[in-house]
């Protein structure tokens, strides 16, 4: 009696942690992937995300983070795999989902947003992400979601090896760096500089030799990647483009939940893209501070330079209408929002300084 009450015992101790495992068992499991590092503010995210996703679920929904390349290399085969459903998560550049959504690039037409509360404003408190979030759906067969829109690296600003850049005229002939789509290449033209594609990995050794005299990067990617010592130390803050970072999910995962559990996700992502909107600003401190103290030249453009500078890039807009698929439609859509981002920021300084 005693032994058969031993082996009871011990195979109840055996199940309850068994019983307990697959009553802790996730309904849905979210796997997410960033082709970056666990230094990126994409990893911050997506730590924030699963956080909130899996305390928030009660444990409905769990997430395993792939950072890297361990699911997908490129932006095509990435969101190729959340169509497919073989991921479920993942983030992009513009250019990295340009070849499939082109309009996307409209985050890189220069000088729309005029700092971070218009760019913040105008990504989660507008329609403008609804907007590009029905034309990815449409045009992937409703496949591919557009969850939210969050910053990976602060803003794109010019750097060169060679002077201080104040005026578009001081860019002229300069040879910059640029990757191989086209809107990027119709800026630097238009500001009067030299495109010149180059893969990211080989850039260091071009500046080093000449074959590139500048950039338009973020200061966290130059100086993550060492540029100032190939010789890149002039940067001007014009800050011409948001790095805004795109999140898609397969949407038949997302649709395939109850509701309550889709508001989870989304309020997920809302809470990622806040973390991604301050990642970047407390890694730039120490980013600038460092590119100063190596011997940089970091210059301020005035506000009429500034002006002077979207004068001279306004043809790229007039360029992206043209030959952009929903060119038009997502441009509308960005000005509509951009415009209403600022009239709400005049009210409340209206408020507030008076």
């Amino acid at each position: 009696m005693l032994n058969n009450l031993t082996k009871i015992a011990a195979a109840a101790l055996i199940a309850a942690p068994l019983m307990a495992q697959a009553q802790t068992d996730p309904e849905y499991t979210i796997r997410a992937t960033a082709n970056s590092n666990e230094d990126d503010e994409d990893y911050d995210g997506l730590v924030v995300f699963k956080n909130y996703v899996e305390s928030a679920s009660n444990g409905r929904i769990g997430v395993e983070l792939f950072i890297g390349t361990q699911l997908c290399s490129t932006g095509l085969e990435c969101i190729e795999g959340v169509s497919e459903g073989s991921i479920d998560v993942y983030i992009s550049t513009s250019g990295g989902a340009a070849g499939i959504f082109p309009y996307v690039q409209v985050l890189d037409l220069p000088y729309l947003m005029s700092g971070d509360r218009v760019a913040e404003h105008v990504l989660t408190d507008t329609d403008f992400v609804r907007t590009m979030r029905d034309m990815a759906l449409e045009d992937s067969d409703n496949t591919v979601r557009l969850m939210t829109i969050g910053n990976t690296g602060g803003w794109r600003n010019f750097a060169n090896t060679v002077r201080r850049v104040q005026t578009p005229d001081d860019l002229a002939g300069l040879k910059i760096r640029t990757v191989v789509a086209d809107l990027p290449q119709e800026l630097t033209r238009a500001l009067g500089a030299s495109p010149t594609p180059i893969p990211w990995p080989e850039l260091f050794t071009s500046l080093q030799t000449g074959v590139v005299e500048g950039s338009k990067n973020g200061i966290t990617d130059i100086m993550g990647m060492k540029f100032p010592d190939a010789g890149l130390q002039y940067m001007t803050l014009d800050g011409h483009a948001y790095m805004g970072a795109l999140w898609w999910m397969n949407n038949d995962l997302f649709m395939s939940m109850d509701e309550d559990l889709r508001r989870v996700v989304v309020d997920g992502f809302a809470e990622l893209q806040q973390a991604t909107f301050a990642s970047p600003k407390r890694k730039s401190i120490e980013a600038y501070e460092a590119f100063v103290e190596g011997g940089g030249d970091l210059y301020v453009p005035t506000p009429d330079e500034n002006a002077a500078f979207a004068e001279a890039a306004a043809p790229v807009q007039d360029w992206f209408r043209e030959n952009v698929d929903g060119g038009n439609e997502i441009l509308d859509a960005m000005i509509a929002a951009v415009d209403e981002a600022e009239a709400s920021l005049q009210a409340g300084y209206d408020a507030d300084l008076n």
